[in-house]
């Protein structure tokens, strides 16, 4: 599996935007591709802005393109995410999930 992972910052005012905006046309978008195994959206306080990290699981590479398309190492940045974002990372990391514990 591999997590694909991206940051993105807003400043308080437009935080929650871009929350809902994950929450509803990113989440979306994600659940149609083949091979999406999840996301988690995380946030934290620095200074004056919300930053954001985004952690998708895909099953592959071949999933992670059929997302982001051949330049899959760009970020993935909707008109309306930066309407609401004061800046975001221009590329992405990938890597290999080695250990998943789940609850049980």
């Amino acid at each position: 599996m591999i997590a694909r992972i991206w940051r993105g910052w807003a400043p308080a005012t437009t935080a929650d935007d871009y929350q809902r905006h994950y929450a509803a046309e990113v989440a979306g978008h994600l659940r149609r591709v083949p091979g999406f195994r999840g996301a988690r959206l995380l946030r934290v306080w620095e200074g004056d802005e919300v930053r954001f990290t985004s952690v998708v699981f895909f099953d592959g590479m071949d999933d992670v393109r059929a997302f982001a398309g051949e330049r899959y190492e760009r970020a993935v940045v909707e008109e309306a995410a930066r309407r609401v974002l004061s800046r975001w990372d221009e590329t992405v990391v990938h890597e290999e999930v080695a250990i998943t514990v789940v609850p049980g």
